[in-house]
């Protein structure tokens, strides 16, 4: 059965009547994908009402490259996505009713490619390649019924507060990153404080400002979703790591040539002072002295709410991907609850965050899907879309 022969049993536009409370209780993917049966896996139809089937994949894309990192031939590849839109009868993005989105979160090959500063490996140990190949025939597959890639892209300097440039003990050491949890004791007694030689480059304000900062800073997130973590360095804007992952990057540019469109980057990450798990939300919006030093995305979160439907995928699930889909689920609700039906995450297209020995979010990050689902958001395999 094609998708779009699943499509009559749902309805995704604005106007559409409420679905909210339709997603049933926690239970597994599969189990929830064979209960909710057409409302969870219906995908799209063409501008001009026909079923929309599956395409096959293109002969460019080579499943067993995805842990690669390659140079992607423009020239080549727009000649073929053209040629494949032909082919195919592909209709420019424009002509899209339902218009659906996918949310990319953080495909980088800091987090994608095995050996790199952050790869997620979740339980498995290739998590992140696993899902990569999944996600690259996901979008081949349904090329021509996704309107729009929005890609998020974490983008870092060596000088931010999650780093460990930003951190010396009382010996003047740094802290290892991926090693090192920073709590509101540990400022307290001074076992870590901010290296006074990034002050001038990093604030703009005096060493006793960025104490005083420092010390809200990790008190704030201690409070909300995490304790500070000392990253390694990563994700370095202009780094190999910042790339977005070969395969995932060559599947947007040919879906962009093939629909006549482009995607939309979305920066994140970048200011100095605090983190940005969510793209739509940093870790923390003002200062110890009440001032605004960063804010929400609302060009973005109102973008995002313009889609009949919304697909979510990305690296981390317990993090990045999470808190995304969190700070999403807040915009939604403050409007119309029943809008979070039309947020489905691809679960089999991220991976938690797993150092063995040392921490694994899988679990947590199980518990936050939980929630979206109750909260009426949709969860589904794309193997089974």
């Amino acid at each position: 059965m094609g998708i779009g022969d699943r499509l009559s049993e749902v309805e995704w536009r604005m106007d559409a009547p409420r679905r909210h409370g339709e997603a049933g209780p926690e239970r597994s993917v599969n189990r929830r994908t064979s209960e909710l049966g057409g409302r969870a896996l219906s995908f799209g139809m063409t501008a001009a009402g026909d079923a929309v089937t599956k395409l096959p994949l293109p002969p460019h894309f080579d499943p067993d490259r995805v842990a690669h990192v390659w140079r992607v031939d423009y020239e080549q590849r727009a000649a073929q996505a053209r040629a494949w839109a032909v082919d195919h009868g592909i209709p420019p993005a424009a002509a899209d009713s339902p218009r659906i989105c996918l949310l990319l979160v953080d495909c980088q090959n800091t987090f994608c490619i095995p050996g790199h500063e952050l790869f997620v490996g979740g339980r498995s140990g290739s998590g992140a390649v696993d899902d990569t190949r999944r996600l690259a025939q996901f979008i081949y597959r349904h090329l021509a019924t996704i309107t729009e890639i929005v890609v998020t892209l974490d983008t870092h300097s060596t000088a931010q507060v999650f780093h460990p440039s930003f951190w010396i003990n009382q010996a003047g050491e740094h802290p290892v990153g991926g090693q090192t949890v920073i709590t509101p004791d540990d400022i307290a007694t001074g076992a870590w404080r901010p290296n006074p030689q990034l002050v001038p480059g990093v604030a703009g304000r005096d060493g006793a400002w960025l104490e005083r900062y420092a010390a809200h800073y990790v008190r704030r997130l201690a409070e909300g979703r995490y304790a500070l973590m000392v990253w390694p360095y990563h994700a370095l804007l202009g780094s190999i790591g910042h790339a977005l992952v070969s395969s995932i990057e060559e599947a947007v540019f040919f879906h962009a040539m093939a629909r006549a469109t482009a995607a939309r980057f979305e920066i994140k990450g970048d200011h100095p002072l605090t983190e940005n798990y969510s793209v739509l939300r940093p870790e923390v919006l003002d200062d110890h002295e009440g001032m605004p030093i960063a804010a929400p995305n609302v060009k973005l979160i109102e973008h995002m709410l313009k889609f009949d439907r919304v697909f979510v995928a990305g690296q981390a699930k317990s993090h990045c991907v999470a808190w995304t889909c969190h700070d999403l689920l807040d915009a939604i609700s403050g409007r119309d609850p029943g809008l979070a039906g039309r947020v489905t995450l691809l679960d089999d297209c991220s991976s938690p965050v797993v150092i063995p020995g040392v921490v694994d979010f899988t679990d947590q990050a199980e518990e936050a899907y939980a929630r979206f689902a109750k909260a009426g958001m949709r969860r589904a395999l794309s193997t089974d879309l």
